[in-house]
């Protein structure tokens, strides 16, 4: 089992190893609602100490501080244990004896009262990890991306460390990956990509790949990688390790300007721990950052690793690099370059498709929209065609009616005045030529003239198809 800790002059000190009396007291404090305030600099490593035990949170922004109890800071207060200690198990009972071991039959005793400590895996915080990586994966699998905004520093460290943890429990679906890309200001973006791990043996830089040279001092840097250098508020870290990032940064900067490449500042940045530059090729902005892999470690060796990132936009390759044993990240900083050159290939494949599909998409659209319009005039002279008709039928009754009448007043013996009779002849004469009038047919009718339809009357018939040529998702 793998235990963390941090050494000091009193030896090596583990998460859950009993606090003194001023971080204790200090814990107690903050849970009864204590703020910080005009802290003197014992209670600040105090708080730190603490805040490495899992059992605060601090952090710092817009010149104020904000520091809060964790789930596992009230559980050692109620408890007064950690967690995570070995020597008990998960219903409290201690699992072996703390005091100075006895000899002979005092320790055989002893190592036959020892119980098991409680596996990782099992204990409270693990679990808690687990079920939150396991709800990200599905999410994941279901959603395609997950986009969590407005995340301060501890947010997104906590969401990291949720990623690293189904990654290292295998709880990536078989044939993708994980991967996080900024989104916004203070934003994340997970999710899932194709092919092999960034870390995986494919992509490690090989013996004889080109590797830029990195300076040794920070002079005569690009412009770029000044500012940042000038820049208090981004890539905090220690000292010695920010010097690296500057001098690796500064090498790639300087590969790249030598074909002829852009390099700027990075505008956004996850937190102000991390520090990078664009390079911007054909127009589009790659942005590489480097960052502290474990902030919070108290392990040297961990705490010294750095990880260089490469933004992912569009793109599913692999953008990570890390320091690991044998391998340094100034090694790896040729095969950066060559990703970003990479990338831009396949931005220009993946345009020339986009293009090659756009004007199969226009070639599309003309075809269907040439048929509807078809369809359309075709709608349009049948209208015409039936309104024709109903003035005929109508035409035809009033004539029916019009010859009705004048048999009527034909007819022998009819016993109606002169006056009644002269009226009833000039309404018979008014009403054939209004039949006349309306009869469709006193002419020889011509090909009507179709007018151009309109964008709205051609949606009816489009289906899937926007009238100036944009594919709907109906569209097939």
């Amino acid at each position: 089992m793998q235990r963390q800790g941090a050494q000091c002059g009193l030896g090596f000190v583990h998460r859950w190893s009993a606090l003194n009396e001023r971080q204790r007291a200090l814990l107690e404090r903050l849970a009864a609602g204590e703020e910080p305030g005009a802290w003197a600099a014992g209670e600040w490593r105090s708080a730190y100490a603490l805040r490495d035990r899992g059992l605060l949170t601090v952090s710092k922004s817009g010149g104020e501080a904000h520091v809060e109890v964790t789930d596992v800071g009230r559980f050692y207060l109620r408890h007064r244990r950690h967690p995570d200690d070995p020597g008990f198990t998960d219903d409290g009972v201690q699992a072996m004896s703390v005091g100075t071991p006895t000899k002979g039959g005092a320790r055989r005793q002893a190592k036959s009262r020892k119980r098991s400590p409680t596996p990782y895996g099992e204990r409270p915080i693990a679990r808690a990890r687990r079920a939150k990586a396991q709800e990200l994966v599905d999410r994941l699998v279901s959603e395609g991306r997950v986009r969590l905004a407005d995340l301060d520093d501890d947010e997104v460290a906590e969401w990291r460390r949720v990623v690293d943890y189904a990654k290292r429990h295998n709880l990536e679906p078989q044939g993708t990956r994980i991967e996080k890309a900024r989104f916004g200001v203070g934003g994340l973006e997970i999710f899932l990509a194709e092919g092999p791990h960034p870390n995986s043996r494919t992509q490690r830089p090989k013996p004889n790949a080109s590797v830029p040279p990195v300076p040794t001092r920070l002079s005569s840097l690009h412009p770029a990688v000044a500012a940042l250098r000038d820049d208090d508020g981004q890539l905090v870290m220690p000292p010695v390790l920010r010097r690296r990032s500057l001098l690796m940064l500064q090498a790639l900067a300087a590969e790249a300007v030598r074909p002829g490449y852009e390099v700027r500042q990075a505008r956004t940045y996850y937190s102000r721990r991390e520090g990078g530059v664009e390079v911007v090729v054909d127009g589009l902005v790659h942005t590489v950052t480097v960052r502290q892999e474990f902030p919070q470690s108290a392990n040297p060796e961990r705490s010294a690793r750095l990880v260089v990132e490469l933004d992912h936009g569009r793109s599913d390759r692999p953008g990570r690099w890390r320091d690991r044993k044998g391998r340094a990240l100034e090694d790896a900083l040729g095969v950066i370059l060559g990703e970003i050159e990479a990338r831009v290939l396949e931005d220009a494949r993946r345009r020339e498709d986009e293009e090659k599909a756009r004007a199969e998409r226009e070639v599309r659209w003309r075809a269907a929209r040439e048929e509807v319009t078809k369809l359309a005039v075709r709608d349009q002279l049948a209208e015409v065609l039936r309104e024709e008709a109903r003035r005929w039928q109508e035409a035809a009754v009033l004539g029916a009616y019009c010859d009705a009448l004048e048999h009527r007043l034909t007819e022998p013996g009819s016993a109606v005045d002169d006056s009644a009779l002269e009226s009833a002849r000039h309404w018979l004469e008014w009403a054939r030529e209004f039949v006349q009038a309306i009869d469709p047919l006193n002419r020889l009718p011509g090909m009507p003239t179709p007018r151009e339809p309109t964008a709205q009357e051609l949606k009816a018939y489009l289906k899937g198809w926007s009238p100036d040529g944009t594919e709907c998702w109906g569209a097939r």
